[in-house]
């Protein structure tokens, strides 16, 4: 991996706002109405633990994939987080046990395999990578997809201008806030998402927002 400057977690949230707000008049309202958002980008995290419990709860209801994560961390030599040498060292049978299905205990045993090759970074590392580099990197698990790395870099590494083009809640989004007919593809969203650089991340966050808004209106009136 070649050496970069090292890379700060998070950005300034006040510039990106106003940034988008003049760069967005559709979305500038919707930014009013549901306020400045605050995130913590500074919180340490380790990557292979990260992406342990993203392959976890894949294609999981929220509280089977905590309670199956729950007891898998409960297996681990190191408290409180998955790492490649409890991976290794935990039999198929106790994953399976634990409710880890076969597919799973794959990626995980990849994830564990291509930590210790290295290709998966550490977390001094990731601050040195570019966004591109570091989701080349970790695509390279079996089990993680582009969508999981962006979520890492958007909201652990707090990287500014991160657009991602294939949610489904951030497209409803940009679907309301611009009145579209239909729900933009993924290169469509990309094209409009231009004007947001550098602070595309943001976007993404208030696009989010904008769904939740939307739909808590609709049940308040159905109540009505």
């Amino acid at each position: 991996m070649p050496a970069h400057a090292v890379i700060t977690r998070g950005f300034d949230l006040e510039a990106a706002r106003v940034h988008l707000a003049r760069c967005d008049r559709r979305l500038a309202p919707w930014m009013r109405r549901i306020g400045p958002l605050a995130f913590d980008f500074r919180k340490p995290f380790d990557p292979v633990d990260a992406l342990a419990r993203s392959i976890l709860h894949q294609q999981l209801a929220g509280k089977a994939a905590a309670t199956i994560t729950a007891r898998v961390v409960a297996l681990m030599p190191r408290r409180g987080r998955i790492d490649p040498d409890g991976i290794i060292r935990l039999t198929d049978e106790a994953l399976r046990t634990a409710g880890v299905s076969r597919n799973k205990i794959a990626a995980l045993r990849d994830l564990a395999a291509k930590a210790d090759a290295g290709i998966v970074p550490t977390p001094r590392q990731l601050a040195r990578m570019s966004d591109t580099a570091i989701i080349e990197h970790l695509t390279q698990v079996r089990g993680i997809g582009r969508w999981t790395v962006e979520m890492m870099l958007m909201f652990r590494l707090g990287r500014p201008d991160v657009l991602p083009v294939d949610d489904l809640g951030v497209r409803m989004g940009a679907q309301i806030v611009h009145g579209l007919e239909e729900l933009p593809a993924p290169r469509a969203l990309a094209a409009l998402g231009e004007r947001w650089a550098p602070y595309r991340t943001l976007a993404g966050f208030y696009l989010w927002r904008v769904v939740e808004a939307t739909r808590a209106a609709a049940r308040a009136g159905a109540g009505a």
